[in-house]
């Protein structure tokens, strides 16, 4: 008899499926913050690119 009441107790324990799904949401939120650091990364790399050839410009006259 205990060993069914073990396996029902197992079956409807839900605790670690939050664990899965906090798991899987801070996972979420990493890819995102890397994607939007990615694209910041190109968006300044891109401005100083910009800015280089300007002063070289410049300062070649």
């Amino acid at each position: 008899m205990t060993r069914r009441l073990m396996l029902k107790r197992f079956l409807t324990d839900e605790s670690g499926a939050t664990a899965v799904e906090y798991g899987l949401i801070a996972t979420l939120i990493g890819v995102a913050i890397i994607g939007g650091a990615s694209a910041t990364g190109t968006a300044i790399s891109n401005l100083w690119g910009g800015n280089e050839s300007a002063i070289n410009e410049v300062l070649t006259r």
